[in-house]
């Protein structure tokens, strides 16, 4: 009991924790849906766009109706000048982002005043260093009590060959250090972006084969008879 409610709360968590990277990645690049674009866009920026933009039709693209969210961009895209910042887009900043982006929280963006949105129209370079130090931190931290936890559980179960099982208990500890490490990478070299998707994509898996392997031998599987067998003797 403790081992399933341990394994059921961690993979309700991995859900939620999947969906967040897909809706704070995705459509960054203008398009539906997460893209090695969308990677890129994240951690090394792009030339074409600013980062409030970038934002918009990201993360923030559902905080705005359809209505706002053009004339917001159309503003952007025109240069983003003082004239069309009173006309156009100070009331929906205002209704739309001043409750989270006022200045009060330093992990945001301030959008009070022209002066503030202006730096965030500038030329979108991805994610600042202090940013990727802080979430780095958290995440080599708390993904190894994760996976600590999924491989104390998944090193009880029977799997051979024992050099298979000793693979997957030990590849998502390496996704961990590959996926954090390209986040850098990529800033300097766009490609490195595959890695964060793919190394993403070997740590989920992981993931998946140890929930799935473990709950199933601890309902469900009947043990061979030498494995049964080598048990009563040992008893």
């Amino acid at each position: 009991m403790l081992f399933s409610g341990a394994l059921i709360v961690l993979g309700l968590g991995y859900i939620f924790a999947l969906l967040y990277v897909y809706t704070a990645h995705s459509g960054r690049d203008g398009r539906p849906g997460l893209s090695v674009e969308d990677i890129i866009i994240t951690y090394s920026g792009s030339a074409e766009t600013t980062r409030l933009e970038s934002a918009l039709q990201g993360p923030m693209s559902s905080m705005l109706g359809e209505n706002d969210l053009v004339s917001l961009l159309t503003w952007i895209r025109a240069g983003a000048m003082q004239a069309g910042y009173d006309s156009q887009a100070k009331s929906i900043i205002e209704e739309n982002c001043l409750s989270c982006h006022d200045g009060s929280n330093p992990h945001l963006s301030n959008l009070d005043g022209f002066d503030n949105v202006r730096l965030v129209t500038e030329r979108d370079t991805g994610a600042d260093l202090y940013t990727l130090v802080r979430v780095s931190h958290i995440h080599l931290f708390g993904l190894s009590f994760i996976f600590f936890i999924m491989g104390s559980i998944f090193s009880h179960a029977y799997l051979r060959p024992v050099w298979f099982k000793c693979t997957v208990i030990f590849v998502p500890f390496v996704c961990i250090a590959l996926d954090v490490s390209s986040w850098y990478f990529t800033k300097l070299f766009a490609p490195f972006a595959w890695m964060v998707l793919v190394a993403g994509a070997f740590m989920g898996l992981s993931f998946a084969f140890m929930w799935l392997v473990s709950m199933y031998q601890m309902w469900l599987y009947k043990a061979p008879p030498e494995l049964l067998g080598r048990v009563i003797d040992s008893s």
